[in-house]
């Protein structure tokens, strides 16, 4: 089983590498600039990748206990969803929700979308970590729905200050790969 989660590690990073860093000048959702721009939709949607980011995100967090992942619609949506399904393909259970943006003003009013996380354990997820605003959202929302936050996990990390927001926030944070490991440092 490791051999295997190891050997899905090593080819996600490949994908990424390949189909996900953007070299060039981009404005990030932050209003930063930067000079390349990791677009792990391509890697979250992508039939090849999105399996393998479900074997390997759920490798990251397997040593916690929890019910539920998901985070802020739209970036952690395909994340949880391929945790998910990982999760049955081994034998388990994991459901995943979804988190938007603003509650609905219609139906049942919910921010959050998916079976109920409240008294539950819970692990926010998204693809790429750069101020943290999106998964903190997304936490925050998921305590007022009477969830535990157990911890944040990404894909990928920029080291643009969103571990420092998630300490002073009080989350575990853990992402797979880093600058160095994505050749951006």
């Amino acid at each position: 089983m490791a051999t295997e989660t190891a050997a899905a590690r090593a080819r996600l990073l490949e994908i990424v590498k390949d189909k996900a860093i953007v070299h060039g000048r981009v404005t990030l959702s932050s209003g930063r600039e930067a000079d390349y721009y990791v677009d792990l939709r391509r890697i979250t949607l992508d039939g090849e990748a999105a399996p393998l980011v479900g074997v390997v995100m759920r490798d990251l967090v397997k040593d916690l206990e929890f019910d539920a992942v998901g985070g802020l619609t739209l970036g952690a949506d395909p994340v949880a969803t391929a945790i998910l399904h990982a999760s049955a393909a081994a034998g388990g259970r994991t459901d995943a929700f979804v988190v938007r943006k603003a509650g609905k003003a219609h139906g049942l009013q919910q921010r959050i979308e998916g079976p109920s996380i409240a008294g539950r354990r819970v692990v926010v997820v998204e693809d790429t970590s750069t101020t943290g605003a999106s998964p903190l959202e997304a936490a925050n929302a998921a305590r007022e729905a009477g969830a535990e936050v157990v911890a944040v996990a990404t894909i990928a990390d920029r080291a643009t200050g969103a571990a420092e927001k998630f300490a002073e926030a009080g989350f575990e944070y853990r992402f797979v790969y880093g600058l160095d490991e994505l050749g951006l440092a």
